[in-house]
């Protein structure tokens, strides 16, 4: 009978520690949003946005493995990254993506190339931590109005942000090793 109580006791111990891990995370998600200076709509809007692109994208690319496109939405502003074996597919993931809902603005930054391997894809995202790591201990920024992309070595930074902010974000990604060049996608908040 002990063994059964002991049991059960653990189990609950488990299963309470994943409702705190449910409500930390939540309470993060929220400390997060009440700073991003986006509404929490366009928020929500941006990952169904994000979504609906990524089927458009998958719609065409057929599981070609020529084919390597990613699309970020923010403030639903759209970037397309990646590479594709020619124009017209270009062109037709560009026109399918257009058609999504709330699109405002879409930046193509699609290249005609052979797909990037795995590894170059392993040292994108190990850009893109980096990154945010430096944003994430730099005094008076605020990491969470900055969304960093990086594809191919190239750095996209994207948000609604301040002139000051881009000139702390831009400088911090000049300076990670391996960055080839960084293109500012932001929108300005009025001062």
């Amino acid at each position: 009978m002990r063994k059964i109580t002991l049991l059960c006791i653990l189990l609950i111990a488990g299963l309470l520690q994943g409702c705190v891990a449910v409500v930390a995370g939540g309470a993060a998600s929220t400390v997060m949003m009440a700073q991003d200076r986006r509404t929490p709509g366009t928020i929500i809007e941006d990952k169904g946005i994000q979504l609906k692109c990524t089927r458009a994208i998958n719609d065409f690319a057929e599981n070609n493995p020529d084919v390597h496109v990613a699309a970020v939405s923010y403030n639903n502003r759209v970037l397309l990254v990646g590479q594709v074996p020619n124009r017209q597919m270009r062109t037709d993931i560009e026109q399918s993506v257009k058609k999504v809902a709330k699109v405002k603005h879409l930046h193509n930054e699609i290249k005609l190339d052979p797909a990037t391997p795995l590894l170059t894809r392993s040292k994108d995202s190990w850009i893109t931590t980096k990154i945010k790591g430096e944003m994430a201990v730099t005094q008076d920024f605020n990491l969470t109005r900055v969304k960093v992309v990086t594809e191919d070595g190239i750095v996209y930074l994207m948000g609604l942000i301040k002139k000051d902010e881009e000139y702390v974000a831009v400088d911090i990604a000049r300076h990670v090793k391996g960055v080839k060049k960084v293109v500012k996608i932001f929108e300005y908040e009025k001062a």
